[in-house]
């Protein structure tokens, strides 16, 4: 969609390559940095400069998958909203079925693809690094049947499993594949049930749902899914563009408030909150404002992007950046990345890190063979190994945007060829029933 009336809707492409840059950085910390997910390392103790508010955001992953779902419910509700606003009713139910339908197999694909990569990896014992590395989130590997018939039939079930339980041994960082596919339907059948109320009548709607995940304790999938709706909708608003166009100094000024406000409110840490004075003043902020047992860290992560999400929007000069050709073409590559860089992590990484060598089994003190496990050399060496894993990693994952990317894209659109109707058999067109209006065609008569 190009930039007219309605505002820069490119943006969210750009955040989404930051938001698995995000998680990539997350993963990397978690295998060797985990207490960098403390408010600081010790109590009583300076935090370390990735410990500071803002500069924590880098490796707190939270906020890279409350990206996903935010993006995720923008992108649904775009073209249907826009061509609401059209009164281009019928194009908009077409829009949504055909969305819908090729929503699953769009995740599918490529997710199965990426779990058969793993899968070959496991198998050919590629993963026996990792297995020995000290750190306990390289070392979570799949389990090697080794021989053909249960190997395969592991593979199968689990990349059923995903869709299922949420969990796939071969890659668990596509545990996110299930809600985000549940969040998408909800938000198509969101969108045709409030198809002919006006605008502000359903940025209402958008909002109650909103709040009610909020009151759920979804601070997720459900609550970020339906304020990215809310934000499509705010940003095809006439009143919003006024407002940018009228308010030179304070929309601006409006715009870096929230922004601020969000990437400060989504530093909160994982663990010892109590532990920082800038911390544990938001603990006893936000905790009287959520529901009961709420996840404090993803609650705060959701109402950061929140806020900073309506800053963008208020700010075309921060859309023309997320818009930049480079961090386009990050985004282009950022579901690949995502799928990729797990496997990556506990193959190519973790040799750079560890080496090639497997060292051999030791006997215990009761003479019981124990896996010997391989020291982290330290941080320096970590950064040069990041210094040429990262091309590797990128490089891989515009290979796959230009094969596996485009495989996936022919399937699905022969998939939905066979079993939709042929466009003579049906218009596709969900009348008004009973309620008058003007340009509504057959939503004069009943339904």
């Amino acid at each position: 969609m190009a930039i007219g009336k309605e505002g820069n809707v490119k943006w969210v492409d750009g955040l989404r390559g930051f938001a698995s840059a995000l998680v990539v950085l997350t993963h990397i910390s978690r295998a060797w940095a985990g207490n960098l997910f403390w408010a600081t390392t010790a109590e009583n103790t300076t935090p370390k400069l990735l410990q500071l508010p803002f500069l924590r955001v880098l490796i707190q992953g939270r906020l890279g998958v409350s990206i996903f779902a935010l993006v995720t419910g923008y992108v649904c509700a775009l073209k249907p909203l826009k061509l609401y606003r059209q009164d281009k009713h019928e194009a908009a139910f077409i829009s949504i079925s055909k969305s819908a339908l090729r929503r699953f197999p769009r995740l599918f694909l490529p997710s199965a693809a990426a779990t058969v990569l793993s899968f070959l990896i496991c198998e050919l014992g590629l993963f026996s690094v990792a297995e020995h590395a000290d750190s306990g989130w390289i070392s979570q590997i799949p389990p090697r049947k080794g021989s053909l018939f249960p190997a395969i039939g592991n593979l199968v079930y689990e990349i059923g499993a995903i869709w299922i339980k949420r969990n796939n041994e071969y890659d668990r960082n596509q545990w996110t594949m299930l809600p985000l596919l549940q969040e998408s339907i909800k938000i198509y059948a969101f969108l045709l049930a409030v198809a002919y109320i006006r605008p502000r009548y359903r940025m209402l709607a958008s909002f109650a749902m909103f709040a009610y995940y909020w009151m759920g304790n979804d601070p997720v999938f459900g609550m970020l899914g339906f304020w990215g709706v809310l934000i499509a909708e705010l940003q095809f608003e006439p009143a919003t563009a006024r407002f940018i166009d009228q308010q030179r100094i304070l929309a601006p000024v409006l715009s870096a408030v929230l922004v601020f406000s969000g990437f400060y409110v989504a530093s909160y840490p994982e663990s010892h909150a109590e532990w920082m004075p800038w911390s544990d003043n938001l603990t006893h902020f936000l905790k009287p404002n959520l529901p009961e047992n709420p996840d404090l860290p993803r609650f705060s992560s959701g109402i950061g992007l929140m806020l900073a999400a309506v800053g963008i929007v208020l700010s075309p000069r921060l859309q023309e950046i997320l818009s930049s050709k480079i961090l386009l073409f990050f985004g282009k590559m950022g579901f690949a990345v995502y799928l990729l860089h797990g496997t990556l992590m506990k193959t190519i990484l973790s040799w750079m890190v560890y080496g090639i060598s497997v060292p051999a089994d030791h006997k215990d003190d009761k003479g019981q063979p124990q896996m010997t496990r391989m020291k982290y050399p330290g941080h320096q060496t970590l950064f040069v190994c990041l210094l040429f894993w990262m091309p590797i990693l990128y490089g891989s994952a515009y290979a796959w945007t230009q094969y596996v990317d485009p495989w996936c894209e022919r399937m699905t659109n022969k998939l939905v060829e066979k079993i939709k109707f042929e466009e003579t058999k049906g218009n596709g067109y969900i009348p008004m029933s009973g309620v008058q209006g003007q340009g509504h065609g057959p939503g004069h008569h009943a339904a």
